[in-house]
């Protein structure tokens, strides 16, 4: 259509899909898009899931994987790349070899995608070890929950003061940024009804505090925020304003969310969107 505006910021997708649409991929294209950005993808793995949980997992060779992004970047080229669920070792590297043969300089996010919202591993267990060597060393930003955090760190994190230990250990292991988030800390461990996210720089850490939002539609928000921050990179936002453009994009987006399903719901990532021919007059 003439005159319709361009997407600004291409960014590449390198992740599992989510056969129930709240997470994986799926959630990542509709981030990107309802951010204003240009999503394309390398899919790592299938999944069959829905609210209540992953059912099975049919894992995408290393060689089909490395074809989708080479042929990406070689044609539509990436202003950032956003990393999720990537389950092997043998994945891991050939993923980062990649990218660092074809990418190098652009911005990755990284979400360390360990463990499905129900409980299913989405990453093997001699596959941690790699996860830290490799993917930490290249990324611009690494977003790990508290589990996974205490995986990579290798030990308990119970509160507030503990996370932002926690975020400054991480940025050691190589990354050039750490935001830990702080969702699954209990209430009784922190500031009753607060969530709180650190983000650890070279420059220091700076602590995000937000009322917490009770629901049980939380399907996908850790895919959602990694995306929305790689999303702001790419469209040539700051770091930390691509951060709380990312947080407030999620909080709308769980306050947004349409309902659906009887376990862990998705959320409402089209908050941003007015759908198409349906304006009031």
């Amino acid at each position: 259509m003439k005159g319709a505006p361009r997407p600004r910021g291409r960014v590449l997708v390198i992740a599992g899909s989510d056969s129930g649409g709240g997470a994986g991929i799926q959630a990542d294209i509709k981030t990107v898009t309802a951010l204003g950005g240009y999503a394309a993808t390398a899919v790592t793995a299938l999944t069959a899931q829905n609210t209540r949980g992953v059912f099975a997992i049919q894992d995408v060779p290393v060689d089909f994987i490395v074809r989708q992004i080479e042929l990406v970047l070689e044609d539509i080229g990436a202003d950032a790349v956003k990393i999720g669920m990537l389950g092997r070792s043998e994945v891991i590297d050939a993923v980062c070899d990649t990218l660092q043969r074809l990418a190098p300089g652009v911005p990755v996010v990284v979400d360390p995608v360990m463990v499905a919202k129900g409980g299913a591993a989405l990453l093997e267990l001699d596959a941690r070890a790699t996860l830290r060597r490799r993917l930490l060393a290249i990324a611009t930003l690494i977003t790990p929950n508290i589990p996974e955090a205490e995986v990579l760190i290798g030990t308990t994190i119970a509160d507030t003061e503990a996370m932002r230990a926690a975020a400054l250990a991480l940025l050691t292991a190589g990354p050039e940024a750490v935001l830990l988030k702080g969702g699954h800390l209990s209430t009784s461990a922190g500031k009753a009804g607060r969530v709180h996210d650190f983000l650890a720089t070279e420059s220091g850490v700076e602590e995000f505090r937000d009322e917490r939002i009770e629901t049980r539609h939380t399907h996908g928000t850790g895919c959602t925020l990694s995306s929305a921050v790689a999303t702001g990179l790419a469209q040539g936002l700051e770091l930390r304003a691509a951060i709380v453009r990312a947080r407030a994009y999620v909080r709308a987006a769980l306050l947004a969310a349409p309902g659906l399903g009887h376990g862990h719901g998705p959320l409402g990532h089209g908050h941003t969107v007015r759908p198409f021919g349906m304006e009031g007059g």
